[in-house]
């Protein structure tokens, strides 16, 4: 990446701050743009799930990797909870969703509560291990909660078989203007295919590890038996590992990193290991050398984050990705832009910068696939709840085996929002529509540059400088003025 007319500012700059110059390209088609990341995690397109409890859980991990990201579980859940999870996106068809499957006599009430965790808006009825119905939201509506789901679920189903090619599948459902359709092995149920999932596997490479199952990443903190908590994470199969902090450009980092890598090496699969957080090339440098094969880059850009409010620290995130990627880059490492990131365009800078992937947190909190429980406003607005990893909320939920005393101490000390509202989308309700809009912009970014890869693009993008003015005229007009 290059200043255009060579011309770098003194002072820092984030997002809004600049813009890039197409260049001649030979590169015609969004399709042509391969982005594969280049950090050896095994991801096939530049994003990660942030490590927060309100947006990372199993649904979340195993939808993003479908599409060829990777979602990283938060260091708050307990270890046995997350070996359930690992084991349950490792066992996930890489291609069909996860059916929301209930017997015939589950009540309409407990049916709907679960409907809303996928964003294919329909339950499987299975009964003996066979398909006997479909059940969707509309056909619960107006319907007594204590009514049983055999009494409003369609009998007349369109299965299809899993043998079936993509393009198959969508022009069956088409014909016959359904929506989503099981898929079968035989009679066994393997999943669910829409409409727009048939077109997203003809776009989209799963990211899978060397087993051919999805990946999934998980944090771990700095405090606590470090040595244990990495082995057990280690011997769960997990695809990389992230040490975790606010601050990861301190002594107690690098002890950890220390402990985390020996755990590693010890293993017989080589896991990467990403670190952070760090804003300077000093700390980028250190944590390289210390083991970390990926810098996690960022205090203070997040949506949840009071950190440079509250304490005056920080950096503006472009200039932090910059100036991180070139050390970590020296010292044969990689970085994850962590924070920051409102629109593609955002995502495309990162990348730009030198980032090999973005990490997204709260973008995807207000999603069906994320943990928390579907809520609507007095507004009728569909929301889901979000928190800062470092609120006392998150405080609370970390420190919840310490002492009364102690734990009340610590909750007097937060830096991030405890409740913020993340309404759903309506165009965009789920995490695949998301990343829909995410990887379109970044492709065409790409394009634009005269980029076909991650690497070419670091070489290839040219960043101007604009003022607040200049920002505000790119954006769209959604009405008339």
């Amino acid at each position: 990446m290059h200043f255009l007319n060579g011309k770098q500012p003194a002072h820092d700059l984030t997002y809004n701050d600049v813009f890039m110059v197409p260049n001649r390209s030979n590169v015609t088609s969004r399709f042509d743009v391969d982005l594969t990341t280049p950090d050896a995690v095994g991801t096939t397109i530049p994003l990660v799930v942030s490590n927060m409890t309100a947006v990372a859980g199993r649904r979340m991990a195993e939808t993003v990797a479908r599409r060829g990201g990777i979602a990283i579980l938060p260091q708050d859940i307990p270890l046995d909870v997350v070996a359930d999870a690992v084991t349950r996106v490792k066992d996930a068809h890489p291609v069909f969703d996860t059916p929301v499957t209930v017997d015939p006599h589950t009540t309409v009430g407990e049916a709907l509560s679960l409907i809303p965790k996928r964003s294919h808006d329909a339950a499987v009825v299975v009964r003996d291990g066979k398909v006997v119905g479909v059940m969707t939201a509309r056909d619960g509506e107006g319907v007594d909660r204590f009514a049983q789901v055999h009494e409003v679920m369609s009998t007349e189903v369109l299965a299809l078989q899993s043998d079936q090619d993509p393009q198959a599948m969508f022009n069956t459902l088409a014909e016959h203007h359904v929506e989503l359709a099981p898929v079968l092995d035989g009679e066994r149920l393997l999943g669910v295919i829409t409409r727009p999932g048939a077109l997203r596997s003809t776009i989209y490479d799963p990211a899978l590890d060397a087993g051919g199952r999805l990946v999934i990443g998980t944090a771990i903190g700095i405090n606590g038996d470090v040595r244990t908590n990495a082995e057990a994470l280690a011997s769960m199969g997990v695809d990389v590992l992230v040490v975790d902090t606010a601050h990861g450009h301190q002594d107690k980092m690098l002890e950890a990193l220390a402990i985390v890598r020996e755990v590693r090496d010890a293993q017989h699969d080589r896991i990467p290991i990403a670190a952070g957080n760090v804003v300077s090339a000093q700390g980028a440098t250190e944590l390289a050398h210390a083991g970390a094969d990926i810098i996690k880059v960022g205090v203070g850009p997040g949506a949840m984050c009071t950190t440079r409010m509250m304490t005056g620290v920080g950096r503006p995130q472009f200039s932090a990705v910059l100036e991180c990627a070139e050390a970590a880059r020296e010292a044969g490492a990689t970085v994850w832009a962590d924070g920051g990131v409102r629109y593609p365009r955002d995502v495309a800078l990162a990348l730009a910068a030198g980032a090999a992937s973005v990490m997204i947190g709260s973008w995807f909190a207000g999603t069906h696939e994320s943990p928390g429980d579907l809520m609507v406003g007095a507004d009728g607005r569909a929301y889901k709840e979000s928190f800062g990893m470092a609120s006392a909320r998150a405080v609370s939920n970390r420190t919840r085996d310490s002492a009364g005393f102690a734990r009340a101490r610590m909750a007097l000390f937060e830096e991030g929002i405890s409740s913020s509202r993340m309404y759903l989308d309506p165009q965009r309700p789920g995490v695949e529509d998301l990343i829909d809009s995410i990887t379109a912009g970044v492709r065409s970014a790409f394009t634009y540059a005269g980029a076909a890869a991650i690497p070419q693009f670091h070489e290839r993008a040219v960043i101007g400088l604009q003022s607040a003015a200049g920002y505000d005229e790119g954006r769209p007009i959604h009405a008339s003025w």
